[in-house]
């Protein structure tokens, strides 16, 4: 089940739950099944930073890679271009395809760069939906907390009254 589905289903709980005798801002709640739902909601929480960690340090790994794999192939240009310079007949060509190879590598490596930036950019975009419906999910019950509280402390005394039921 999904953790904002969990926090509405404790608001839920929370919300129907019977008001102590003498109070209008007190409820029971049965404490087992309310700690078994909270505990759930806490053992799933710490999946989903896990993930957001792991997609941070998948992120810092393929960056690393592109780094590498850029610079291999910089220094791999690098060395055909000098290679191609030392010979006399070629060296005009050598260094036009010195150039071209060093060119390929940079753009190469900007293409990835490009591509790591989008990924990381949708995995965090994702997370990021992730924790706003999270904090919609608390704010509307802490809303609706409130608004029952409100209920609650301007109600009237009447003896011909009963206590909201929360």
């Amino acid at each position: 089940m999904d953790p904002l589905d969990r926090i509405d289903e404790v608001i839920n709980i929370v919300e129907q739950a019977r008001s102590v005798p003498m109070s209008r801002t007190n409820c029971m709640v049965e404490r087992g099944e309310m700690i078994g739902m909270l505990e759930d909601l806490r053992a799933e929480l710490p999946t989903d930073l896990r993930k957001a960690a792991a997609l941070l340090e998948e992120r810092d790994r393929i960056i690393d890679k592109g780094r590498s794999e850029a610079e291999r192939i910089i220094a791999e240009g690098e060395a055909e271009h000098a290679r191609l310079v030392s010979v006399n007949e070629i060296t005009v060509s050598a260094e036009h395809e010195g150039a071209r190879i060093v060119a390929e590598a940079r753009a190469e490596a900007q293409r990835l760069r490009e591509e790591v930036d989008d990924y990381v950019d949708t995995a965090l975009a994702n997370f990021e939906q992730f924790l706003t419906r999270a904090l919609a999910s608390i704010e509307r019950g802490r809303d609706k907390m409130h608004a029952l509280r409100e209920i609650g402390s301007f109600a009237g005394t009447d003896e011909g009254e009963r206590p909201l039921p929360f």
